[in-house]
């Protein structure tokens, strides 16, 4: 890390309905994962994480439904009219926001820099990330 502080931008998303809306404060090119887990490459989320103090949830709360499987600690979050996970909490960071970039609105972050994480390196990936869900 280069010890400078990246000014943060408001980035706004929602599900494929638009009755789940969201924004979350993150950097204007963010790291962003590519995870190899089954949920993840089925679903085709791409992972920008944020600290909770910085997602805010603007209108949906009533139409999300929530899945959890093996360890029950992420805590996946769907749209109960079209099915869209555009954010959930990740195992990897149980205090922040994880933000699908592909929820979030055109133009909204034209940049980033795309990390691929190793589900089978679950530990030192983690580990490597820790930072991520950090208020800066």
């Amino acid at each position: 890390m280069s010890g400078r502080v990246e000014a943060l931008l408001t980035h706004a998303g929602g599900c494929h309905c638009g009755r789940v809306r969201f924004e979350c404060r993150a950097a204007a090119r963010p790291t962003v994962l590519d995870c190899d887990c089954s949920i993840c490459r089925m679903s085709g989320f791409l992972h920008l994480i944020v600290p909770a103090v910085h997602f805010r949830l603007l209108q949906g709360a009533d139409h999300l439904r929530e899945y959890t499987f093996h360890t029950g600690v992420a805590r996946h979050l769907f749209c109960s009219v079209c099915g869209i996970k555009s954010f959930y909490v990740p195992r990897s960071h149980p205090d922040a926001y994880d933000v699908n970039v592909r929820c979030l609105d055109p133009n909204t972050l034209t940049q980033y820099t795309l990390r691929v994480f190793r589900d089978a390196d679950r530990a030192s990936e983690t580990a490597a990330l820790a930072h991520l869900g950090e208020v800066t």
